[in-house]
């Protein structure tokens, strides 16, 4: 064999060696990242099956317990008051209501004085009531409390007036929906939604991948999937955070071969106490999480967002906060979460 064959059946090696090599190299940059699965067969006492997602036995991932319904307030509601002759029992204010608690686009409710502890409440079943009071809310994110909406409401509270034998007294309409109007244009003015994009810079991310890495910071499962949340300090509040994914993933067959590139964090400034210091965590989470899963920080269009101008997005929430304050509508509380909702 001359040395120019030799010469050639060597370089055609390197070159299949090669392809090769940047066969697998490309298989594997672009196969998603898997979580850790070895621990968690081993704690469950099963084989580990192939193309199968863990479960976390030592993360908890049931989601936050329900939170409790705030009650009417005349800071956010238009209060309508209902005057009963005789005590109404709960079975029969129960079967009074009307069948949807809204009014238009705005949250409606009605409530009595229990007989027993003198607090107003939803009516309950086996207990007697004093007097009633209905209420719609004047504004939300969809918007003011308009003429049509506080019609409906007077509609609605006459109807259950009349059927438990009360009268209501209703406040003017004119002066409720320029109420409502200027507290919309506050609202509107005073909101803040939060999100930072984290973006894989190589390699693609699996559903289980994310969670793990999510789960190590506190977040657990949310109760749609492919959402996430970081449960508040006290029981009942509000999530703190929240970390999405596409739902379609989530839900695969084979989720392990769900290639994610992208996550969301989330953060609903004005229903979130500021005592929970939800940016500080926001921005501690994001930077753990790009730098656990090779990721960049960015905004929705993409861009990356440095450090340090975090810290600028944390200086203006605080003056935020304090506008919140001054207005009775501090965040996290019953009020600004049913404004700002």
């Amino acid at each position: 064999m001359s040395g120019f064959t030799v010469g050639l059946a060597i370089l055609g090696g390197l070159v299949l060696a090669f392809l090769v090599a940047w066969n697998a190299w490309t298989t594997r940059r672009n196969t998603p990242r898997q979580a850790e699965m070895a621990v968690a067969a081993a704690v469950a006492g099963e084989p580990l099956q192939e193309r199968s997602e863990p479960v976390f036995d030592d993360v908890p991932l049931a989601p936050p317990p329900p939170e409790r319904k705030p009650g009417l307030d005349a800071l956010i509601d238009v209060l309508a008051r209902i005057v009963v002759d005789f005590p109404v029992s709960g079975e029969a204010a129960l079967a009074a209501l009307p069948p949807t608690r809204r009014a238009g686009s705005k949250p409606f409710a009605i409530e009595g004085r229990n007989d027993a502890s003198q607090e107003w409440e939803t009516p309950r079943p086996g207990q007697r009531y004093l007097e009633f009071q209905a209420g719609v809310q004047l504004a939300n994110r969809s918007g003011a409390l308009n003429e049509i909406e506080y019609s409906e409401f007077v509609m609605k509270t006459q109807a259950f007036a009349d059927a438990i034998n009360g009268a209501a007294e209703f406040p003017e309409m004119r002066d409720e929906v320029a109420r409502a109007r200027e507290l919309d244009q506050f609202a509107s003015t005073h909101d803040a939604q939060l999100g930072f994009t984290l973006r894989a810079r190589n390699a693609a991310w699996s559903p289980g991948y994310v969670q793990q890495n999510a789960a190590r910071l506190g977040f657990v499962a949310g109760a749609i999937p492919g959402r996430l949340v970081l449960p508040a300090g006290a029981a009942g509040g509000p999530p703190v955070l929240g970390l999405a994914f596409s739902t379609q993933a989530a839900l695969s067959e084979d989720p392990s071969h769900s290639a994610i590139r992208e996550v969301t964090l989330s953060l609903d400034v004005p229903h979130v106490p500021r005592s929970e210091q939800p940016f500080v965590r926001m921005r501690d989470a994001a930077i753990a999480l790009a730098a656990a899963m090779d990721g960049l920080i960015t905004d929705d269009d993409g861009r990356v967002i440095p450090v340090e101008a975090l810290d600028v997005i944390g200086s203006d929430l605080e003056q935020l906060y304090d506008t919140l304050d001054a207005r009775d509508l501090s965040a996290g509380s019953p009020q600004a979460r049913r404004l700002f909702s």
